[in-house]
């Protein structure tokens, strides 16, 4: 029962962005940035510190989006009438997103200025090649896709049914990932069956239907074999 417990409480969460991303404009372009800068730390080689100062500054932005939306949500159900009082409240929680917006800028400008500079182009051609770097950030993108995915279609819920399905489609990543790192065909290919184990598991509970599982895995091992084809 706990353990039930749980689950539905990340399933309400993840439910809570699902609607963010879905109905909220502001939402949908920090999701868009996101992937776009996590795709782009690929190609410079940051230190521990600036990409712990990235997330932490990505984080803020989607926490601060994401409570505006739920002020404004609330405000709406308490009345529908103007109320300067209800006025101040979305005006804040506005205010608050376009600070955290606003420091993202500028955390964005110190740490990706100087590699952008003339001087220093040659760093465009680097890449970042570490396995664990790779797998960590092809990772995210699979799980901003599916959830993008699953808000536009409209069914299901984040780990609960939808289209595509969320858990093939990670399994499929991180087998996909393992087969590269290993570069052992055994290791491999226990790691793709264990992926299949989950998407059995999936359809045999009749949450998923095998078309989404196949988008899912199609989806995971794709954009796994892109990041290490271009990036390793």
């Amino acid at each position: 029962m706990r353990v039930r417990k749980l689950l539905d409480s990340f399933n309400y969460a993840f439910e809570g962005i699902i609607y963010a991303l879905k109905t909220q404009r502001n939402m949908k372009i920090h999701f868009i940035v996101t992937v776009f800068v996590l795709v782009a730390s690929l190609f410079f080689n940051f230190s521990k510190v600036e990409i712990i100062l990235l997330l932490l500054t990505i984080t803020l932005v989607l926490i601060a989006e994401m409570i505006n939306t739920s002020i404004e949500s609330t405000i709406d159900l308490i009345t529908d009438q103007y109320n300067i009082f209800a006025k101040i409240a979305k005006n804040v929680a506005a205010g608050a997103v376009l600070i955290a917006a606003l420091n993202a800028v500028v955390v964005a400008y110190l740490i990706f200025f100087h590699r952008l500079n003339p001087y220093t182009h040659m760093v465009l051609t680097r890449v970042r090649q570490s396995p664990i770097h790779i797998t960590f950030i092809a990772f995210l993108v699979v799980i901003f896709i599916t959830i993008g995915l699953k808000a536009y279609f409209g069914k299901g819920t984040a780990m609960q049914g939808g289209m595509p399905s969320g858990h093939a489609a990670i399994s499929f990543a991180l087998a996909t990932s393992i087969t590269f790192i290993s570069e052992n065909m055994f290791i491999g290919t226990l790691s793709l069956l264990m992926a299949l184990l989950v998407c059995q598991s999936r359809i045999e509970t009749r949450i998923h239907n095998v078309y989404e599982i196949l988008v899912g895995a199609v989806i995971g091992i794709i954009v796994t074999v892109i990041f290490f084809q271009f990036f390793s």
